[in-house]
């Protein structure tokens, strides 16, 4: 099966490049960028193949891509992708509006091949316990959730990721999206209504988008939750973020840290400490079911309605933001 990665705009295109190696009979066929310094870059670090355009690497007829482009440029790829008829694992938010993220999902059901969003956390060791141990009935029913996604500025990483028009928002856009998808998986039911607040708190002097945020889901099963999506960790902090969530259920709480399977590590190199992760990886989880869902052709266990759901709870979000009112979905 041969892969390959349409840009490297998003840090998280380093983790995938490696872990689509690591899965046996998967040939990782290289990488197109639209920046050609920074393909070209990360082509060289990581010893892979250089397509001179995108197109160039869809002629190489690839049976699936991972897109990790900047948001606002994944529907024109996802399209492009859709077209020569290689499925598709996309990042996340899947867009930066609805009508993107609708046209997005309407591509790939068009043309007929998978599309998955990018939500590693549903393959989470910790996160999939508790799912099952839910779905089990040990937990009872759900009451509440308190959850959080905090991270650090993301611009140290990647400046485009406090654009509002590449990025299509700041923190809320960035950091809401795998908590709406995870409590949407544990409880089986649609959000109908979000409040939102927002502020810039944090890093108010450094960039033009909201860098703190709260976001409220009512969900149709009755159940409320809170989202702490803010950019708050400082850039000393062992870990660039962190999800993590509190289930109220009628048998107790719940608390759920999925990256808590770590060892704090200090050196001469490094000039914070730094979390060495030594658990499972979530990401490698959701490049194998991306092969699997290919191989098998069958739906990946994330899909890109997933995706689209996340992306409504996100412009509601906003919208909340704007109004100062609930929003209905």
């Amino acid at each position: 099966m041969k892969i390959g990665i349409l840009s490297f705009a998003h840090l998280h295109a380093e983790a995938y490049i490696q872990n689509l190696r690591a899965v046996p009979g998967v040939e990782m066929i290289g990488l197109a960028d639209d920046d050609v310094q920074r393909g070209q870059h990360f082509a060289q670090h990581f010893n892979a193949h250089y397509f001179r355009s995108y197109e160039e690497l869809l002629a190489a007829r690839p049976d699936g891509v991972v897109i990790c482009s900047e948001n606002n440029n994944h529907r024109s790829l996802v399209e492009m992708a859709a077209a020569a008829k290689v499925h598709i694992l996309c990042e996340k938010p899947l867009a930066t509006t609805v009508e993107d993220a609708r046209a997005i999902v309407e591509a790939c059901e068009k043309a007929g091949v998978l599309l998955m969003t990018a939500f590693p956390m549903r393959f989470s060791a910790p996160v999939r316990e508790v799912k099952a141990r839910l779905d089990a009935g040990e937990l009872g029913r759900v009451f509440a959730v308190k959850s959080s996604n905090q991270g650090e500025l993301p611009a140290r990483h990647r400046a485009w990721f406090v654009d509002p028009k590449l990025a299509g928002g700041g923190a809320i856009a960035d950091h809401t999206v795998h908590l709406a998808d995870i409590l949407r998986w544990y409880l089986q039911s649609e959000v109908v209504e979000v409040y939102a607040q927002s502020n810039k708190i944090f890093h108010a002097d450094e960039v033009e988008v909201e860098t703190g945020g709260m976001v409220m889901l009512t969900f149709a099963n009755g159940v409320f939750a809170s989202i702490d999506c803010s950019w708050s960790r400082p850039p000393y902090w062992p870990s660039w973020g962190g999800l993590s969530f509190e289930l109220i259920t009628e048998r107790g709480a719940v608390l759920v840290d999925a990256f808590k399977q770590n060892l704090t590590v200090f050196s001469h190199e490094i000039q914070r400490p730094a979390w060495y992760y030594w658990g499972s990886d979530a990401n490698q989880g959701m490049i194998n079911d991306f092969v699997d869902a290919i191989r098998k052709q069958r739906p990946p266990k994330v899909t890109g309605v997933d995706g689209l759901k996340a992306v409504e709870v996100v412009a509601a979000a906003y919208e909340s933001v704007r109004t100062g009112q609930p929003v209905k979905l």
